[in-house]
């Protein structure tokens, strides 16, 4: 892939990645997101996301570090690349120390449509982390990073409240958005889906809810859970199938969402495990 060399900060593809970093509005308006890092960007293309512009720092990625992801963008005749000196790359990203690498990406969306087909294929009892009003990116990020290393099918995010290529979130999933199929709709759509493809719906609560070992959660799962502000609202407590908690020893009375999510995760890995030694 041919490289153009950049090296003034008033160059409109720099001010266009400068502004994809820090405005979700245009993010969305233009369909495109900012992906910094080489593993992240490896994650990104392998998953079939198409590159735009991809902006190379030579002083922190060498040849061979980079022709991997040379040669995943040259699947898109589009994509064009871009050499730029250190003090570009660290204006146009979050961190200073990202691998030297860093694309505009076309924004994909999937819906539940997609979650059906996807859940179709998987060919086992579905596990699903549903995300009503999550606000915080890295919560997210972590989230997403955890479902991955569990295997979830899909994370269903409800009535967002941040755009899931925000550039935090992405540091903090590592590439997990990209890995893990990831769905926003609103609370209506997700409960709908979820009854009508008989997949238990439990809901982390405090109030009313039993200990999340004693349910069990090998039969097709989603894992519900709310903003750590505000917790659930009503119509997921209502649609509930069951109800779960974490106990809580010592003087707080929760957990960072995405520790929760890892914990509840991880036992559905641990009983589905046990399920499968047993068969």
């Amino acid at each position: 892939m041919r490289s153009e060399v950049i090296s003034s900060a008033q160059n409109p593809k720099i001010k266009e990645a400068l502004s994809l970093g820090y405005k979700s509005d245009l993010r969305r308006e233009k369909g495109l997101f900012l992906v910094e890092g080489r593993r992240e960007l490896e994650r990104c293309l392998a998953a079939g996301f198409r590159a735009r512009s991809i902006f190379r720092c030579p002083e922190l990625i060498g040849d061979e570090d980079f022709a991997g992801i040379e040669r995943q963008a040259s699947r898109n005749a589009d994509c064009r690349c871009f050499e730029i000196p250190q003090s570009l790359y660290t204006k146009i990203t979050y961190r200073g120390g990202t691998e030297g690498v860093v694309a505009v990406v076309e924004w994909k969306q999937r819906s539940l449509a997609d979650l059906e087909e996807i859940l179709k294929d998987a060919g086992r009892s579905p596990l699903v982390v549903v995300l009503e009003a999550v606000e915080k990116p890295g919560n997210l990020g972590a989230i997403l990073r955890s479902a991955d290393a569990a295997g979830a099918d899909a994370v269903i995010v409800c009535d967002p409240l941040t755009d899931i290529y925000n550039p935090n979130l992405i540091r903090a999933s590592v590439g997990a958005i990209f890995t893990v199929p990831t769905i926003c709709c609103n609370s209506d759509d997700a409960i709908k889906f979820l009854k009508n493809k008989n997949i238990q719906i439990l809901t982390a609560q405090l109030q009313d809810s039993n200990l999340y070992y004693d349910q069990d959660m090998t039969a097709p799962t989603a894992i519900v859970m709310g903003a750590e502000s505000t917790g659930l609202s009503d119509k997921w407590r209502e649609a509930a199938d069951a109800r779960i908690r974490i106990p809580m020893l010592g003087i707080e009375d929760s957990l960072n969402v995405s520790v929760s999510a890892a914990i509840l995760l991880f036992e559905a890995v641990r009983q589905r495990n046990i399920v499968h030694l047993e068969a």
